[in-house]
């Protein structure tokens, strides 16, 4: 039995219902606000969690370390400095020594 026009036009409308609303569905599935807010929702439950306290433990630790490492080379340095003084004698006048 063929199909009458009206059919055909019903069938239409309905496929396109159909893909307007699979349009509307992948949109907001790939909004950017709800793809951040769900992003950020899992890192705050993973950083919550046994191993994410343990990373963020040896981060802060490593940062820590660093930091004073840094701190200590820096005054050894400039302890190292003071201690070398040189002064400048004049072109033609004999240096002392003691």
């Amino acid at each position: 039995m063929p199909r009458t026009p009206e059919q055909i036009q019903q069938e239409i409308d309905a496929a396109r219902e159909s893909l307007a609303g699979t349009l509307d569905e992948l949109a907001f599935r790939t909004s950017p606000k709800r793809l951040g807010d769900q992003a950020k929702e899992k890192a705050l439950a993973f950083l919550q969690s046994p191993p994410g306290l343990a990373l963020v433990s040896a981060a802060g630790l490593t940062v820590t370390f660093v930091a004073t490492r840094r701190v200590v080379r820096g005054v050894r340095h400039a302890r190292g400095r003071r201690r070398v003084v040189t002064v400048p004698v004049p072109v033609g006048v004999r240096a002392r020594r003691h």
